[in-house]
């Protein structure tokens, strides 16, 4: 696979996250959930102040037919700053998983 297709495979889980959330949450102006420019450092969904405020997670996206899971989540949790990373992957002809740590997966399930 072309580096340029796998960004775009990339791009597209991006777009899929940033849809989905900015449909869970439509109380929030579309620039609130952005997904994040390919290539550029930082986590892969871009939320605003107020996006922040409702939703304590950083997502990570990896559409990828083999992923290095631990150092995927060390990305994850080294962009997350203070919020809870969540891994969310894919791969072709598959569902989409989010991997999240075990305390916070508890957390949402608690509650």
């Amino acid at each position: 696979m072309s580096a340029k297709s796998a960004k775009a495979k990339g791009r597209r889980l991006q777009n899929l996250v940033r849809d989905t959330l900015r449909k869970a949450f439509h109380s929030l102006e579309e620039d609130d959930i952005k997904s994040q420019t390919m290539g550029m450092p930082g986590e892969d969904i871009v939320l605003s102040p107020a996006a922040r405020r409702k939703i304590s997670y950083s997502f990570e996206c990896k559409n990828k037919e083999r992923l290095d899971l631990w150092k995927s989540l060390e990305q994850a949790e080294e962009n997350s700053e203070d919020r809870n990373p969540i891994l969310v992957i894919k791969r072709n002809r598959s569902k989409v998983y989010a991997v999240i740590e075990f305390n916070s997966f508890i957390q949402l399930i608690k509650e």
